[in-house]
């Protein structure tokens, strides 16, 4: 039985074989993007709050899975709930 390909090497040998170009984007689809990533990233207000320890290194944990600081993922779980883009994702630790 022959093994399927995986997306990321789909794509490679796609690259490769000379199928997919890099492209840059136009001035004006860069000026948008920059100006999407200004207004997503701005942090101008400080917040602290109280977790239990528990939580927080579940956090902590899950962050280190993700590739992150831990900060950067509680704020983007917040900013992914407010604006209802927050998709829940099994994780691989085990649950309490």
């Amino acid at each position: 039985m022959k093994k399927r390909k995986t997306y990321d090497e789909e794509i490679l040998a796609a690259y490769d074989s000379g199928k997919l170009k890099s492209i840059s984007p136009s001035k004006n689809l860069l000026k948008k993007y920059q100006e999407a990533a200004r207004a997503t990233f701005i942090k101008d207000r400080r917040v602290n709050i109280r977790l239990s320890s528990p939580d927080l290194m579940d956090i902590q944990a899950r962050a280190l899975e993700e590739g992150m600081p831990y900060q950067t993922l509680i704020a983007s779980v917040l900013h992914k709930f407010v604006t209802g883009r927050l998709v829940e994702k099994p994780s691989g630790l085990t649950s309490r």
